[in-house]
């Protein structure tokens, strides 16, 4: 795996406030391309708001965001996709009774050339258009193993292929960065292990960039090149996976002990 030294994305002192609460509080930090980056903190530590300001769902009252060095704070919604930045859902975000395939060529319309009035009026290059979207919908479900269920309305589906459901929308979008918001949720260890390969060979094979939020630190520390440990919205440490699971402030937001208690206890590190 090459990791360019040019971060894709630079967060850079980043505040949010929801009327008295800082959910963010100067936070910074780069991903490079190349990388998993792990995001990681106890419930409440911002994380889901910081994706949410990367997909200018939410605003933020100070600093910048940049993506390949331009700033996206000016950007509306609808031009993150286009740019180059896919997303995932704690809560599945999709079109419960569409089907499989539907749901994933929805994601590759943030590809597309043809514009409304185009499509409404049908014109002879929007059918090529949706024939190339339909492919490109069928090359990822044999990716990720959803040929079987294409046909199948995605609300009927298991919640562990529903979860495949959604990467595969994100997919469709050809991002140069995935954000993954708590993707092992609700999965079963079997699951979970095949998601950490799909994250790694996601990285390797189709050279995307993924910042990753989770709560199942096996899972973090296995598919992590860098990671970023956030706590009551301020970031308290980031480095690899075995610094971060040796650094005591970390150790201390996931025990609940004060740092200097932890500092000396490699031992605890295991629960981190």
């Amino acid at each position: 795996m090459a990791v360019s030294t040019n971060p894709l994305l630079s967060v850079r002192d980043v505040t949010v406030r929801f009327g008295g609460i800082v959910a963010l509080d100067g936070v910074s930090f780069d991903v490079a391309q190349g990388q998993v980056c792990g995001l990681i903190g106890p419930n409440g530590a911002g994380k889901t708001t910081l994706f949410n300001c990367l997909s200018r769902l939410y605003a933020y009252q100070s600093g910048d965001i940049l993506f390949e060095g331009q700033s996206i704070t000016a950007l509306p919604t609808h031009r993150i996709a286009a740019l180059g930045l896919g997303r995932t859902f704690q809560n599945l975000a999709m079109f419960r009774t569409l089907p499989v395939r539907d749901n994933i060529m929805i994601g590759a319309h943030a590809r597309s050339s043809a514009g409304f009035v185009a499509s409404a009026l049908r014109l002879p290059f929007v059918g090529a258009e949706e024939r190339r979207l339909r492919e490109r919908a069928d090359q990822i479900m044999t990716y990720l193993d959803l040929s079987a269920v294409a046909d199948r309305p995605a609300g009927d589906l298991p919640f562990g292929t529903q979860k495949r459901v959604e990467m595969g929308r994100a997919l469709a979008a050809d991002p140069k960065l995935l954000l993954l918001d708590e993707p092992a949720a609700g999965l079963n260890h079997e699951e979970l292990s095949d998601l950490g390969r799909l994250i790694t060979d996601v990285r390797d094979r189709l050279k995307i960039t993924v910042l990753l939020v989770e709560h199942h630190m096996s899972l973090v520390m296995g598919v992590s090149d860098h990671i970023v440990a956030l706590n009551f919205g301020r970031k308290i440490a980031e480095g690899s996976p075995a610094e971060i699971q040796q650094h005591p402030e970390v150790i201390a937001a996931y025990l609940g002990t004060p740092a200097h208690a932890t500092a000396d206890a490699p031992r605890e590190t295991a629960h981190v």
